[in-house]
């Protein structure tokens, strides 16, 4: 069985994954994958310097995602055009790498946390998607605490994604992260034995 996992941003989608791996699910990381496309001399690289100028490499040929980053931060059309770069690899891999953990371990579940799953339009590639869930104020109050940003910044950065709430009508599975690393733990556990895991 796979499930793509996602959430918001500071809704605890890593806590939850290492609940499951813990209890032995194979985890696919589409922020690992990501940065492996763009490793240096990659083609995937290569095509981002084209279309973006020399100026996002740095000095040892990786990305500099700074650079990168100026670019394209409230710029609509060159973070689409970038996404049409990156998106197509990384949805390979993913899927290489599900499926060769499928044939390999078929009795295991196969859990690939995505963050923009649902805005990617990836929700067809999984037999269900799970989103750990916490209520925007509890969002932005964890987002400030961890990355030590202020109110307006954090709010921005929430902004900027899919609401949280949309996402969760949208989910097969939800995992409300919202109270202690215990009450978290045991519902994940209840998945996991409704879904008769082992």
């Amino acid at each position: 069985m796979n499930i793509g996992l996602t959430g918001g941003i500071a809704c605890g989608k890593s806590t939850v994954s290492a609940m499951l791996v813990n209890r032995g699910a194979l985890l696919v990381d589409a922020d690992t994958i990501a940065r492996d496309v763009v490793e240096p001399g990659s083609p995937v690289l290569e095509q981002v310097a084209a279309h973006f100028g020399q100026a996002v490499l740095q000095a040892d040929g990786s990305l500099h995602r700074k650079k990168l980053g100026e670019i394209i931060f409230g710029n609509t059309e060159a973070r689409k055009q970038l996404e049409s770069i990156l998106h197509p690899p990384i949805r390979v891999r993913i899927r290489e790498q599900m499926e060769a953990y499928e044939q390999q371990y078929p009795d295991k579940l196969v859990v690939a946390d995505v963050p923009l799953l649902i805005e990617s339009n990836l929700t067809f590639m999984f037999q269900e998607v799970m989103v750990v869930y916490v209520p925007r104020h509890v969002q932005l109050e964890r987002l400030i605490h961890r990355d030590g940003l202020t109110e307006s910044a954090a709010n921005n950065r929430i902004d900027a994604q899919m609401s949280i709430e949309e996402k969760r009508k949208l989910a097969d599975v939800v995992i409300d992260n919202s109270g202690t690393w215990e009450e978290t733990n045991s519902e994940v556990e209840r998945f996991w034995l409704e879904k008769g895991l082992s």
